[in-house]
C-alpha cells in the first residue's frame, strides 16, 4: 500500500512538472547556471543538472537539445540580466551625468550581485567566445546599450559638459573594465596586495572610485582642448 502511495505522488509531481514547462525550464537553467559557474563547461554534467534540477536527462534534451545549447541558453540569460539592470530607457531620460553615473553604478552593483556572470565571462573568454558567437539574442542588447551611451554624450557634449574626443565603446569598455577587473580578481590581489578587497566597505570603495573615475574623465578637457604641447603615447615624437 505505501508504496503504491508513492508511486501515485511521484506521478502526480511528474504530471505537475509537464504541465509547466516555464517552470521546469527555469528550474534546469539555474541548475545548469550553477553546474557551468562550478565546473565550467567541459567539467559540467547534465546528470547532476538534472540532479539538482529534478528533471530526467530526457526533459533537459527535450527543452535544450544539448549540453552546448544549455551552456548557450545560461550566458544568455545572464547577458540579459546585466543588460535589463543597465535600463536604458531610464537612463535616457536622466540628465548627462546622472545618466553616466547610473550606468556605471548599475553596471558594478550586477557584477558585485551576480558573481556567476564574472565567472561565465572568464570562462567564455577561455573558449575565444565561440558560443557566445552562436547567440542570436545577445549582440542586439548591445546595440542599445551603445545607443543610451551615445545619446547622453552627445547632450553632454552639446552643452559643453562633456569632452568632445569620447568614443561610447571606448568608454563602456572602461567602465566595465573597471568594474569587471576588480571583481574578477579580487582574492589573488587580495593575498597580492595584503588588503581584503572582498570586504562590503572596500567594495562601496571601489564603486565610487570608478564613478570618479569614469565622470573625471568626461568632465576633464579633450586633448585638443588642453593646454601645453600633447604627444601621443602611441605615437612616439620623431626624432630629426
Amino acid at each position: 500500500m505505501a508504496s503504491t502511495m508513492a508511486v501515485e505522488v511521484i506521478e502526480a509531481v511528474t504530471r505537475k512538472v509537464t504541465r509547466n514547462p516555464k517552470a521546469s525550464r527555469a528550474r534546469i537553467l539555474a541548475a545548469a547556471r550553477d553546474e557551468f559557474v562550478s565546473y565550467g563547461l567541459s567539467g559540467a554534467r547534465v546528470d547532476r543538472i538534472a540532479t539538482q534540477s529534478g528533471a530526467n536527462k530526457n526533459l533537459i534534451y527535450h527543452y535544450f537539445g544539448s549540453k552546448d545549447a544549455l551552456y548557450l541558453a545560461v550566458l544568455e540569460g545572464i547577458y540579459a540580466g546585466l543588460r535589463e539592470r543597465q535600463q536604458d530607457e531610464d537612463l535616457r531620460e536622466l540628465p548627462p551625468v546622472d545618466g553616466i553615473r547610473r550606468l556605471v553604478e548599475s553596471t558594478f552593483d550586477h557584477f558585485v550581485a551576480t558573481p556567476e556572470l564574472i565567472r561565465l565571462m572568464s570562462i567564455e573568454n577561455i573558449n575565444f567566445g565561440q558560443y557566445l558567437k552562436r547567440s542570436q539574442s545577445i549582440k542586439p542588447l548591445y546595440r542599445g546599450l551603445l545607443d543610451t551611451i551615445e545619446i547622453l554624450l552627445k547632450r553632454g557634449q552639446a552643452t559643453g559638459i562633456f569632452r568632445s574626443d569620447v568614443d561610447a565603446i571606448d568608454l563602456y569598455l572602461s567602465i566595465s573594465g573597471l568594474a569587471y577587473f576588480f571583481l574578477s580578481n579580487q582574492h589573488t590581489l587580495s593575498w597580492l596586495l595584503d588588503r581584503d578587497l572582498t570586504v562590503r566597505r572596500r567594495l562601496q570603495k571601489r564603486r565610487q572610485h570608478v564613478v570618479e573615475v569614469v565622470l573625471g574623465y568626461l568632465l576633464g578637457p579633450s586633448r585638443s582642448d588642453a593646454k601645453g604641447n600633447y604627444m601621443d603615447p602611441i605615437k612616439p615624437e620623431s626624432k630629426t
